[in-house]
């Protein structure tokens, strides 16, 4: 039979069940434009389609029935289609979706959708940290009261990972600034012949602000990477699934350790940097500024006073949360392809520092007003 001869489509509702709506003829590509007619047609009553009568049915007119049943809001379990067009059928309901996106709109209106979808995003994210903080502490509560839940081994491996594996990186790079920061004060200082300030420059800079957010900032980009990247691999070889299934939490054995090896380590690596930074401005005092080791420690035991230090490595312990839970949270919040990998390690590298330098403002304009 040629594409002329073809009975046009026609559909029908049942007389013996008006909320089935029998289809017949035709619904190929040559009918499109009449398929689209029938269907509108449709009386609203409609919940089910037979198409066990149709002589000829090809992608047309199968994404034509998917969009209106969709439309409806129609169950596809209630189609019936002939045993040779069933294929055919699975076949387009696995990829009718599949379609180009649509170009991005621009405009006043389309902007502040745009700027409301972000809020909304945003708003989602911060309750879901809320919402995984809370869950944190109550089971590491619990870990404290059955101390059988902690993992003392999987801690230790990450505290290795997180810790001893930084060392070298955040004395480098806190040694560098640290000799970056006593140059460029001794370049505005010499003009008020005020050279020996450099040293209060540098030592009150990094052991109450650059010790700290340096540290944060690398393990914001280091760790909180590797976090996400590990859990969301995890989830999206079904490991996590695998763990509910097995009556284990994935919290006490994913998210745990990885917060408690960063709350340890680090405070320890704090420490480490604002050294790093003490000395990065002693080197650059004793070869470019004339002040010998002896006089610059002698000035900054003399000058310096401990809340400064105390006031730098009160803010780990926060850092390190943050870092910790944003990167095991937007593990979990993996969807299962590499894709999504991808997007939720970055969203919690930029998450973790932002929140890390906005905390640390924060703080630091707090210990001003106090005067600490």
């Amino acid at each position: 039979m040629t594409a002329a001869t073809h009975p046009p489509p026609t559909a029908d509702t049942d007389p013996a069940d008006p909320t089935v709506l029998r289809l017949a003829g035709g619904w190929t590509l040559d009918h499109a434009r009449l398929i689209g007619s029938v269907l509108r047609e449709a009386p609203d009553s409609v919940d089910a389609i037979d198409a066990s009568a149709v002589d000829r049915l090809d992608s047309v007119g199968v994404l034509q029935l998917l969009r209106f049943a969709e439309r409806r809001q129609l169950d596809y379990g209630r189609f019936r289609f002939r045993d040779d067009h069933r294929t055919l059928v699975a076949a387009i309901e696995d990829v009718h979706d599949d379609r180009p996106k649509r170009k991005r709109e621009y405009g006043f209106a389309a902007a502040l959708a745009r700027l409301g979808y972000a809020v909304q995003d945003n708003t989602r994210e911060v309750v879901a940290l809320v919402s995984f903080l809370g869950e944190t502490l109550v089971k590491l509560g619990r870990c404290v009261l059955e101390p059988r839940r902690f993992r003392l081994t999987s801690t230790v491996h990450h505290m290795e990972q997180v810790g001893l594996d930084a060392v070298p990186l955040v004395a480098l790079l806190s040694f560098l600034v640290g000799a970056v920061i006593a140059f460029l004060g001794a370049q505005i200082l010499a003009d008020f012949g005020a050279t020996i300030f450099v040293v209060e420059l540098v030592s009150v800079a990094f052991l109450r602000e650059f010790g700290v957010l340096l540290t944060a900032i690398l393990l914001a980009g280091r760790t909180a990477s590797a976090f996400t990247a590990q859990i969301g691999a995890m989830v999206s070889r079904e490991e996590v699934d695998a763990i509910r299934t097995l009556g284990l939490d994935p919290i006490d054995l994913l998210v745990i350790p990885r917060v408690v090896a960063l709350l340890v380590m680090l405070p320890l690596l704090t420490f480490i940097a604002v050294v790093a930074g003490l000395l990065g401005g002693l080197s650059v005092g004793a070869f470019s500024l004339d002040i010998p080791p002896p006089a610059y420690l002698a000035r900054m035991q003399e000058q310096m006073e401990l809340r400064h230090f105390l006031i730098g490595m009160s803010k780990a312990p926060l850092f390190a949360l943050v870092i910790g839970l944003i990167g095991c949270l937007e593990g979990l919040q993996v969807q299962g392809t590499a894709q999504s990998v991808g997007e939720r390690t970055t969203s919690s590298v930029v998450q973790t520092i932002s929140l890390v330098i906005v905390f640390d403002a924060m703080a630091a304009i707090w210990f001003m007003y106090m005067d600490w």
